[in-house]
């Protein structure tokens, strides 16, 4: 494994000394200087009022526009915050033109919030939804994806990482599909952003939507969208306020010209500048660096859960990122998951209704989920190893 500050890592995050902490796709531990960050606003907010706490720290609430940016290879107009990854994706979503005959194509391993969207459109305007299969590896079948594609077809929608698994779906080769077709592409990176390179140019996508609290290491309550600049025009949010838009006469108003016409005025400044500091601090430590420790950290743990008896490691795929997915024989992963918590051991339990599609297929109701982080470490892995045996044969 590559050489990393590993100390470093742990200092700046104290909980690591009292949790084995393998909740990270759910939310990862934040570091001190975003704690710092959020509750230096909140306590500015307490002593002189909240609009005049964003007054003051206006520029590093700005900062996460271009911290964004930077990280996904785009440009600040072109970044919106929004609260959460899903209402990032509801934004963009809900605010294509969908005519009644358009086809939404997506993955087997599509989140269920995604879909349940897509079903709300089916019963609003008659849009139909196309699943395009998997291949032997357990990824999006490229070739069925270029031949599902016609004159209907409107959207892509493709999950990078599915919640369940530890699949990392070929996002830039979708996009050179997409890009041909003429066909928008929505990329939901709520799973991947923070933990491996991400570069919107070189995926080819024309929305991505994530999240500040996992892989980010930022606050809850925070995510972003990216909206191409190309595309902005075409597009008009299901929601607008005077934040989104100007009322220009008592008739009519303007919409922004860019990313922020998918925002509302309302949000929490305090996390918005949290989010901004973990994103400065993910860049600080190189994207790379980072990637190649949470693969080589779940690899490792794949390997040592193999031989347990009764463990069934589940993921797939040609590329694997941080989750690490398991069913243990005779065993309720809510039980197990209970179990681990008493050890000090911090992971989840992902439903069939998560990913229904995927789990379905596979005859999985549920399965216990542990994920990684750069700060983890080999001596923790081996001990949620021997953790987990233990609790089986308890």
């Amino acid at each position: 494994m590559p050489s990393f500050d590993l100390a470093r890592a742990r200092r700046d995050t104290p909980a690591c000394e009292q949790v084995i902490h393998f909740n990270n796709a759910g939310a990862a531990l934040m570091p001190d200087p975003v704690v710092d960050a959020v509750i230096g606003h909140l306590q500015l907010e307490a002593a002189i009022g909240g609009y005049e706490a964003a007054e003051r720290h206006a520029a590093a609430s700005e900062r996460m526009y271009g911290a964004t940016a930077a990280l996904i290879g785009a440009t600040a107009p072109e970044i919106a915050f929004l609260e959460s990854a899903t209402r990032a994706w509801d934004q963009a979503f809900y605010a294509i033109p969908f005519r009644a005959g358009d086809r939404i194509l997506t993955s087997v391993a599509e989140y269920a919030s995604n879909y349940i969207a897509f079903l709300q459109l089916v019963k609003r305007t008659g849009v139909g939804i196309t699943v395009i299969p998997d291949d032997a590896q357990g990824q999006i079948d490229l070739a069925a994806l270029s031949a599902a594609i016609d004159s209907r077809t409107r959207l892509i929608s493709l999950t990078h990482m599915p919640s369940t698994s530890g699949l990392i779906n070929p996002a830039a080769a979708v996009g050179r599909i997409a890009r041909a077709a003429g066909v928008l592409y929505l990329l939901d990176a709520c799973q991947t952003v923070g933990q491996m390179d991400i570069d919107v140019q070189a995926i080819g996508c024309d929305f991505l939507s994530a999240t500040g609290r996992k892989y980010l290491r930022g606050p809850r309550g925070t995510g972003f969208l990216y909206v191409r600049a190309g595309i902005m025009d075409q597009l008009e949010p299901p929601v607008l306020d005077m934040h989104a838009a100007t009322w220009v006469s008592r008739d009519a108003y303007v919409m922004r010209d860019d990313a922020r016409r998918f925002e509302t005025w309302e949000c929490s400044i305090a996390g918005k500048i949290g989010l901004a500091v973990a994103l400065d601090y993910a860049h600080a430590w190189g994207m790379p660096a980072i990637g190649a420790r949470v693969q080589a950290l779940a690899a490792t743990l794949r390997q040592g859960l193999r031989p347990l008896p009764g463990v069934t490691v589940l993921d797939r795929g040609e590329h694997l990122g941080g989750i690490v997915t398991l069913t243990v024989d005779g065993h309720d992963p809510v039980d197990l998951r209970r179990r681990l918590h008493a050890h000090g051991i911090n992971v989840s339990v992902a439903k069939q209704q998560a990913t229904r599609l995927d789990l379905e297929s596979r005859g999985i109701e549920s399965l216990l989920r542990a994920s990684v982080h750069y700060y983890n470490t080999e001596g923790e892995i081996e001990r949620f190893c021997a953790g987990l045996a233990a609790v089986i044969k308890a």
